[in-house]
């Protein structure tokens, strides 16, 4: 019985890290939109993985260790490869042109910002849980904030051929870097002294997984992500110790 407590939320890293794996597959055969979905679904899936742990109390060493190698894959080179293959089918960087090479700069800063953001986590775990990150969380800027870009110009053409994304997806890729290595107080997800706060979380949470298990509204979730950014970065600049 000891066994199976561990075994449930490490088979819900496990599928995340396979999930991952195969976006960056789906990617590669052209299948962008799907590719998104399930960079989307992975997100879904950690959140299992954390709530599944904390209410079995299968908290352990291993599994933190898994479940951040699970994260690197699924929302560090997944969404890396996922915006590469957007910049070129549908921003125009062909390969080979100096606009390409800034982009793969770019979406390798981005894996190696999350790789270093998730090494920080790791070394802190062992402290007092505080309610806030240091940084913006992987799972907000690979799995939340990429994957609903990339949706939006799939589902807008127009929009996205009046934009000049070989100079937006690197910056993109570039700021979201800063923000998972920066030292900005960002919220947790996690149960609040404010009954509203937690009603909001719920709302959000359940609306996010409206979405992706739909496949549907994905600029709902791109203005979510935004907001989810925008708040929690005001969130640790208010309440920040004195």
């Amino acid at each position: 019985m000891n066994r199976l407590r561990y075994t449930i939320p490490n088979s819900f890293t496990a599928l995340s890290l396979v999930l991952g794996v195969t976006s960056i597959v789906t990617t590669q055969v052209g299948e962008l939109e799907l590719a998104a979905w399930i960079i989307v679904w992975c997100a879904l899936i950690d959140m299992l993985d954390g709530v599944s742990a904390r209410l079995l109390k299968a908290t352990s060493d291993f599994g933190a260790e898994f479940d951040s190698m699970a994260d690197l894959v699924s929302f560090g080179v997944a969404p890396a490869m996922l915006v590469l293959n957007a910049g070129i089918q549908i921003g125009g960087a062909t390969p080979g042109v100096d606009q390409f090479w800034v982009l793969v700069v770019a979406v390798a800063v981005f894996a190696l910002a999350g790789a270093m953001r998730l090494a920080r986590f790791n070394l802190l775990s062992d402290q007092p849980s505080t309610g806030w990150f240091a940084g913006i969380p992987i799972t907000a800027a690979g799995g939340g904030m990429v994957p609903a870009v990339v949706l939006v110009l799939i589902h807008n053409p127009d929009l996205a051929a009046s934009l000049p994304l070989r100079l937006y997806l690197p910056v993109l890729m570039f700021v979201l870097a800063l923000l998972m290595i920066s030292r900005l107080r960002f919220p947790k997800a996690a149960v609040r002294d404010r009954l509203s706060v937690n009603l909001l979380q719920g709302a959000i949470l359940a609306s996010l997984a409206f979405c992706g298990i739909t496949r549907s509204y994905p600029e709902f979730l791109l203005g979510m992500g935004i907001f989810i950014l925008i708040a929690g970065v005001i969130a640790g600049r208010v309440t920040r110790p004195a």
